[in-house]
């Protein structure tokens, strides 16, 4: 792997903005997300991403949802991928899950009529630890700025950006 950049989400490896459409790929709008393939980290074909579940209340990336096996999304077996499991790879325009495609064979799934309850934190851990990987939540939420050398900034206290000549 290339020049890989983790973030408190999916790493992302490859080009980086060479490869990546609009302002990506260190912010991108989750549409644009949907539909991209995913390939587990023994190379195969594993499904699409289907949805971004979002943490409303901590304003985190909590899961992508994606759906795999079935045929023109008849029989299809969902699962809540934790977010920092996925790397983007900007080159292959894909993500890498980092489990064996055997692993996603056998991972907890869903169907489209029968979500789990992703707030329960119970059903939450478990996920995150059939992946491996931290779950979202076990930072402090002001925990983040700080590793971005932010700290807290009160609201309005600062110039916006211009972007494009447009002042935002």
């Amino acid at each position: 792997m290339q020049n890989q950049t983790q973030t408190q989400g999916a790493g992302i490896v490859g080009k980086g903005r060479a490869s990546a459409e609009g302002p990506g790929p260190d912010v991108m709008a989750a549409a644009t997300l949907d539909g991209n393939k995913v390939i587990s980290s023994d190379g195969e074909d594993i499904g699409k991403i289907k949805d971004i579940m979002l943490d409303v209340g901590s304003g985190r990336v909590a899961y992508a949802v994606l759906s795999s096996g079935g045929f023109l999304g008849i029989g299809d077996k969902l699962l809540a991928i934790p977010w920092r499991a996925l790397t983007l790879d900007t080159d292959q325009k894909c993500f890498v899950l980092s489990m064996t495609a055997e692993g996603v064979r056998n991972a907890p799934g869903f169907d489209k009529d029968h979500w789990p309850s992703m707030a329960d934190q119970t059903w939450a851990t478990s996920v995150h630890q059939y992946y491996g990987s931290e779950p979202y939540w076990s930072r402090d939420r002001y925990e983040l700025g700080d590793d971005l050398g932010a700290g807290e900034i009160p609201p309005a206290s600062s110039d916006a950006p211009e972007a494009g000549g447009v002042k935002l």
